[in-house]
């Protein structure tokens, strides 16, 4: 027998260890003392030094079958080798060539949004023939021959290799490709019940200390989970524990509900019954309740005893719990009145349903777990029905105006007899669009979609809405706009100078500022005259592409330089496999297509493409 101290939860660790020996020396009992056979840890996959446990505990990788077979199939994931070309957030890119992408995330057991697309066109075409200086393919899709396809698209569990928080597996519905970041477990025939009791089983703190066991650092590989033993469950355990995972994404998705950015956003906090009263403290509590249940399943299922039981320090489940992803963000709190505006500014751009605020339409009902995802929210305005306010995607910041974004605000809040902050406006011109691009910014994309178009002076400002842009948007902006402001200051201006001396001094300064306003607007005229001719955004871009050339229209300083530098790229030909850049520089990139199919296959000119291993004669090389 050799003898093991665990000191890891000692905070003075030297002063801990002298006492231990201490107790050893005297033959004393202490808890942080382990006397166990090194032959012992045979039993656990690579034989880590596994003797903090029980022999029962680690006897168990011997006496259940592991969780790769049996039906049971874990699989690594895509890694895209570029992210920022192939990935989006599922508000700026829709249609058949882009699908959910689980890309890992943050700390959330048995629920997580899936906010990620990736562009999966042609089974992947274009990622497939994305090829680096060698004559490579830059992305692992080769070498995942067999997941692409027999996997992809197909529902199962999915879990971030590393998170802060610990091991937490979640649903995944049909219809996702799943990442290196994010892999994935599947069950034979994709039964929702069996699923869902392996997902209950695989977030139980027995499972954790299995998987920890194994590990010396916090990766969750595809190797330790296929390696992790599963017991074999009885149809009454099965479905016993599908019902207690099924309800627990229920209340999670619930509590998801206010967040204007999720799949499954109904209303703001302010407005929500999910947030009102002490239905947040309900809804964390009761599944706390079930995680204690399937704790007490799981440890009765693998036969831990009370001492087994004892060792296991995993975190707890808690449903505001928010800890850092891969990429490092951390999920913020919204302020509720911040989310009450914002949510009344996707009303009045059509965005958002205020029929489900004022109870004139009823929700859709809940979909099951591994449903795939809609292409809009419960919240957001179904296809075909009419806006709360109608507009052509552009709003203006103009007191007086028929389209004023500050007065449909207004109408809307009323509406809901919400309270209308006596700073909406300056609220609006100076803090929303800070808010709006942390809201709509996550693993590390930044994809704002109200943008804010304004004069050097931020004096007039014009709101565009991205999902409705179009190479008409401009056009819209110039003749719809800023053309009618330039008449209306024009007459000002006339009416002023036909004073002459007779001007008072309010009448000169006035003058001046409409002199002032007046050069602005013709600078801002002058600016999307000049874009507006090879302005073609398509969605596929993304945000951050398909604003990059209105980059000194935007006053926010830390976006205008992100825009500043995309557009520089875009000109220099670095992302020659946006639309955006087949717009503007038409000769460079069919040239490029020629020798690079994959952005042969981005531009639909595959024709062009000339295959360097056929010679001339049309025979191989």
């Amino acid at each position: 027998m050799s003898t093991f101290l665990r000191l890891l939860s000692e905070s003075d660790k030297a002063e801990a260890l002298k006492a231990a020996c201490n107790h050893l020396r005297h033959g004393e009992a202490d808890p942080r003392s382990f006397e166990v056979a090194p032959a012992s840890f045979d039993s656990v996959p690579s034989k880590p030094f596994a003797y903090w446990v029980s022999e029962s505990v680690r006897r168990v990788f011997h006496q259940l079958p592991a969780f790769e077979g049996n039906g049971r199939n874990t699989k690594q994931g895509l890694a895209t080798a570029d992210d920022f070309r192939f990935v989006r957030v599922w508000w700026e890119s829709h249609g058949p060539d882009w699908f959910g992408f689980a890309k890992g995330g943050a700390f959330s057991p048995i629920y997580a949004d899936v906010y990620l697309l990736v562009n999966w066109s042609l089974d992947g075409g274009e990622i497939k023939n994305n090829l680096n200086d060698k004559g490579a393919v830059r992305s692992n899709v080769w070498m995942l021959r067999d997941t692409a396809n027999n996997f992809f698209q197909r529902p199962g569990i999915t879990w971030p290799r590393r998170t802060q928080g610990g091991l937490s597996l979640r649903a995944m519905p049909a219809g996702c490709i799943f990442a290196d970041k994010g892999p994935a477990a599947f069950v034979f025939g994709d039964d929702s019940d069996e699923l869902l009791a392996l997902l209950a089983l695989t977030n139980s703190r027995a499972f954790a200390l299995l998987v920890s066991l194994q590990m010396a650092f916090g990766s969750y590989e595809v190797g330790v989970i296929q390696r992790t033993p599963v017991p074999t469950l009885t149809e009454a355990q099965r479905k016993q524990l599908a019902s207690l995972a099924r309800r627990a994404w229920s209340l999670k998705r619930t509590a998801d509900s206010v967040n204007e950015t999720s799949h499954a956003f109904v209303l703001p906090t302010a407005l929500s019954a999910a947030a009102g009263g002490d239905r947040p403290l309900v809804i964390k509590t009761e599944i706390e309740e079930i995680h204690a249940a399937i704790d007490a399943i799981a440890f009765e299922l693998y036969g831990f005893e009370e001492a087994d039981r004892e060792a296991i320090n995993g975190p707890s489940t808690d449903v505001g719990e928010t800890d850092a992803d891969e990429d490092g963000e951390v999920e913020a709190d919204v302020p509720s009145t911040d989310g009450l505006l914002s949510w009344a500014v996707g009303v009045a751009f059509g965005r958002f349903d205020l029929r489900i605020a004022t109870g004139e339409r009823a929700l859709p009902p809940e979909p099951e777990p591994f449903d795939p995802l809609p292409s809009k929210s419960p919240g957001m305005l179904p296809e075909g029905t009419k806006a709360f306010f109608t507009h052509d995607g552009i709003l203006v910041d103009e007191q007086g105006h028929s389209h004023d974004l500050v007065h449909v605000v207004e109408e809307v809040l009323s509406r809901v007899n919400a309270p209308v902050p006596d700073d909406l406006r300056r609220w609006l011109r100076k803090e929303f669009f800070a808010f709006h691009l942390k809201l709509y910014s996550k693993s590390r994309r930044k994809a704002p979609i109200y943008w804010p178009l304004a004069t050097a002076s931020g004096s007039y400002t014009l709101w565009m809405y991205y999902p409705s842009l179009s190479s008409q948007t401009l056009y819209k902006a110039i003749n719809d706009f800023i053309e009618p402001k330039l008449k209306q200051v024009g007459r000002d201006l006339n009416v002023l100078r036909d004073k002459g001396a007779n001007r008072s001094r309010d009448d000169e300064r006035q003058f001046e500022a409409l002199q002032a306003i007046e050069l602005e607007l013709m600078e801002l005229r002058d600016t999307l005259l000049k874009l507006a001719p090879n302005y073609n955004p398509n969605h596929d871009d993304g945000v951050q592409i398909s604003a990059a050339p209105l980059w000194p229209l935007f006053q926010h300083k830390p976006w205008q330089k992100v825009l500043k530098d995309t557009r520089g790229k875009l000109e220099k030909g670095d992302y020659d496999w946006a639309h955006l850049a087949m717009s503007y520089w038409p000769e460079r990139v069919r040239e490029k297509c020629k020798t690079d199919k994959s952005l042969a296959i981005a531009h639909g000119l595959e024709v062009l493409y000339v295959d360097p291993t056929l010679i001339s004669g049309g025979t191989t090389k």
